[in-house]
């Protein structure tokens, strides 16, 4: 069984319940140091999730952090791994908490 932290269960509390997936909707800032790194490669290769970038905000060679929305997918403890790789890295992690029909301006 897999032991989500207070965030996580923030955000896996707040995923779609109209379909057969699970699926949670993030902004995930990149900081300067990882804008070259393979973060979003490794949620898809590393821990079989689904990843959706809706939006993204990166400024080439600027060192200023950036940011990417995405939707995952993927089952509680698929979703759960990708979160606790992601706090590895330090990131900061926004739930979005309505799935459908809204956008990213809060």
């Amino acid at each position: 069984m897999t032991t989500l932290n207070h965030q996580q269960n923030i955000i896996l509390s707040n995923f779609s319940k109209h379909s057969n997936a699970t699926q949670i909707r993030l902004r995930l800032y990149i900081p300067a140091c990882y804008q070259h790194q393979p973060v979003i490669s490794q949620l898809i290769s590393k821990y079989n999730l689904v990843v959706n970038i809706t939006g993204a905000s990166l400024g080439k060679n600027t060192g200023y952090e950036g940011y990417f929305d995405i939707q995952i997918r993927g089952d509680i403890s698929q979703i759960s791994s990708g979160l606790s790789y992601l706090e590895s890295l330090n990131l900061k992690i926004v739930g979005k908490p309505n799935v459908d029909g809204d956008s990213w301006f809060c």
